[in-house]
């Protein structure tokens, strides 16, 4: 006769613990600011809008801070880099 491993009584919760290697199901999505309707338009004129994506040490945010696009965020630091190389910024 086998002896059967498993534990009776208790059940195991796989399903509803979240591991390490798991991918979560709720994805946290936020909207690019710069890519809505009448949204500002990236320019490096423009001081304000500038100065809302640099840090107070004088750097660039990183994208996944600001939820800015791929494609918004490179345009935002060439025009950023414009910009420090006039001395608006």
């Amino acid at each position: 006769m086998k002896r059967d491993k498993r534990k009776k009584g208790k059940k195991s919760n796989y399903k509803n613990k979240l591991s390490l290697f798991q991918k979560p199901d709720i994805k946290f999505s936020r909207n690019c600011p710069l890519s809505i309707k009448n949204a500002p338009i990236i320019d490096y004129k423009n001081i304000k809008l500038l100065k809302k994506y640099i840090s107070d040490t004088g750097k660039i945010l990183p994208s996944r801070i600001t939820s800015v696009s791929q494609n918004k965020q490179r345009k935002l630091s060439l025009e950023i880099k414009k910009a420090k190389i006039l001395g608006l910024v």
